[in-house]
This record gives structure tokens, sequence and C-alpha cells, in this order.
């Protein structure tokens, strides 16, 4: 159930300026942190585990196809391909929602954006977190769990944000998100209806992640400059030529954006894959097989963080360029032969493994 907010023994009642005296109670529903750097479903891991729902994070991202996706590369486009959202998600895992879109172009979207910031007050008073787009984060998808009628804030978790204490913000930024995107409002998490078939999931989820690292799909934009968007590997060979052609290219937002999610979402396919592996008992083996092979992944993609990561250096340097290049390439080739694998589990389930009922 909601209760006040406290911390350190100190109810959080504060203004930025100083105490309000008589204002009502900071109140949160407890929710666990995010354990992955993942814009799109962890939201919903943490909302439900709140539930009791016992999915571990890298389940989340497995079944969600989100773990095997590379997309852009960013800034051009969503890091993360067209993987499931929060409300596909939800669906597959049986659960009733309600999508409220601030981008569906409101005649008053102040006046949509406090009703919606109501609702999801009401909800959060009645012990339930929400999904909230650009609540705490930047375009990504953010967990409302609380709020303070003292500073108008909504209080919660994100990627990045409130990883440690709970992350504040002002509630009416659902209705904004700069220059990036419309505002997706949120996500309102009602009762589990039915018992999803994780089994269905699990595989689906391998088949998609063997098709989008073989798309040729190229959608281009045409904006101030021209967007392309990549799936895959294509995505993969695009980031490395960019490194390998000009060894002075200096790291940008999109670079760092991108390798903080895939540093982590590949380590999430690792998990998964060993966490299902034993229930594909003839795709075992190549199943394990893929494991190692996003574990090595992640690991190119971890030694990267120095070159290219958010604390990179931003100018030029031939040697930091020509080594970001090389280990671009060793995680791009880790990534197409744990694809390989799968493939090859692929193989093995269709000539007649049985897996068998998730626990």
């Amino acid at each position: 159930m909601p209760r006040p907010l406290c911390h350190a023994g100190v109810l959080l009642g504060l203004s930025t300026f100083g105490l309000v005296r008589g204002a009502a109670e900071p109140v949160v529903v407890d929710v666990d942190r995010y354990r992955v750097m993942e814009p799109m479903v962890e939201s919903v891991r943490v909302v439900l585990s709140q539930r009791g729902e016992t999915y571990s994070p890298a389940y989340i991202q497995g079944i969600s196809r989100t773990a095997f996706q590379i997309g852009g590369i960013c800034p051009c486009a969503p890091t993360c391909g067209e993987a499931m959202g929060p409300e596909k998600l939800l669906a597959a895992l049986g659960y009733e929602f309600r999508r409220v879109d601030l981008s569906k172009g409101y005649l008053d979207l102040e006046a949509a954006a406090k009703d919606l910031v109501a609702a999801i007050r009401q909800e959060v008073r009645s012990g339930r977190a929400a999904v909230a787009w650009h609540a705490f984060t930047t375009a990504e998808f953010d967990v409302v769990c609380g709020f303070d009628d003292a500073t108008s804030e909504f209080i919660g978790r994100g990627s990045y944000a409130g990883l440690d204490d709970y992350a504040r913000a002002p509630q009416g930024r659902l209705a904004t998100c700069g220059d990036i995107c419309p505002p997706l409002g949120a996500v309102l998490v009602g009762e589990r209806v039915r018992e999803p078939d994780l089994s269905e999931l699990e595989i689906s989820a391998l088949v998609e992640a063997v098709r989008h690292a073989r798309s040729t799909r190229n959608v281009d934009k045409v904006g101030s400059e021209k967007w392309v968007f990549l799936e895959g590997l294509a995505c993969y060979d695009r980031w490395v030529r960019d490194y390998r052609d000009d060894a002075t290219k200096v790291p940008g937002v999109g670079d760092s954006y991108c390798l903080g999610i895939l540093r982590s979402t590949r380590r999430s396919a690792a998990d998964f894959l060993r966490e299902v592996a034993p229930r594909h008992t003839k795709a075992q083996e190549r199943l394990m097989a893929a494991a190692s092979c996003f574990g090595a992944e992640a690991d190119a993609l971890d030694l990267l963080d120095p070159l290219i990561g958010w604390n990179a250096p931003r100018e030029p340097d031939e040697r930091r360029g020509a080594q970001a290049a090389e280990l671009l390439q060793r995680a791009r080739d880790s990534y197409a032969e744990g694809i390989a694998c799968i493939e090859q589990a692929l193989e093995a389930i269709s000539r007649g493994a049985r897996p068998t009922s998730p626990p």
C-alpha cells in the first residue's frame, strides 16, 4: 500500500525553497530499481514485480525481444528497433492495461495532461505504479510510483534516474518530450486476466532475433540531415564503418547512448538464454553457445566505454578511433556468431524438441 515517503527518518515534505507548512505528505509505492539500462520494457518488469511477479530482468528483456536488437545507429532512430513496447508485452503476459497517449493531437493538450496526472496519482493512491513516458529520463518509459503535492512532482524510477534514491521531476513533464518525439503519455496496468504462453514467447523471441539480425530494411528520413534506420548486422556494420572510415570521428551522444543500452541488454541476452536453455533440451547446447557469444559481445562493448561512452574524450584521436573500430568489429562478430547459434537451436527445436513448462 502507498505510504508517506521518508528518507533517513526525515519526511520528504520540503520544496526547493524550504519547508512547506501544512502540505500533504508525499506518497510512494515501493518498487524495485531498474536492473537493465533499457528504455522500453524494464519499466513493465518493475511495475509487475511490485504486483508479485517474479520474472527476472533478463527474462523480460528476452521475451520482449529487446535483448537481441540493435537499431539506428542512434540518434537517427530508436536503439532497440521495433521490439515490443509496454503494451504488447503486457498483452503477451496476460495483463489488461489502459494507454493514454498524449501524442494523439488533443485540442487541449494541457487539459489532457492534467487528466493523465490525476489518473496516475489515483493509481498510486490505490497502491499501483504506472508506466509513464519521459517522466524522469529523456524519451524513455519510466515508472511513476509516487507524488508530492507540496512540489507538484512525481516520484519514481528510470533507466538512469532513481537508481538509488527515488527520482523526482515536475508532473507536467509528461506533456513534453523536447524536440525528440511527441509526448507518448502513460500506460496504466490493470489485472492479469489470463496465463501467458511463456514457451511460445520464448520461441517467438528467438525467431525474431534471427529475422532482426538478418534484416535488410533501410528507411531514410529527410530532416536537417539525412537519417537512416538500419537493423541488426546492417546497423552494426554501419557503426563499424563510421569509425573505420574516419578514425578521427568524435564520439557523439548517439554513440554513447546506444553503447550504454547495448552493454546492458546484451548481458541480458546471455542470461536469458542460460535461463531458458534447460527447457529446450535438444537445443540446449546451441542456446548455451549463443549465450557465450552474447556474453563476449557485451565484454567487447564494455571495453568500448572509455573510448565512446559518456565519459569518453570529445576530441579527435586516430588511435582511439582505430581501437573503437576494432572493438565494434569484435562485438559485431560475436553478435553474428550468437545469432548463428540461435538459428541452429531453432532448427533443433523444429525437428521435434518439446520444451518443458516454465516454472
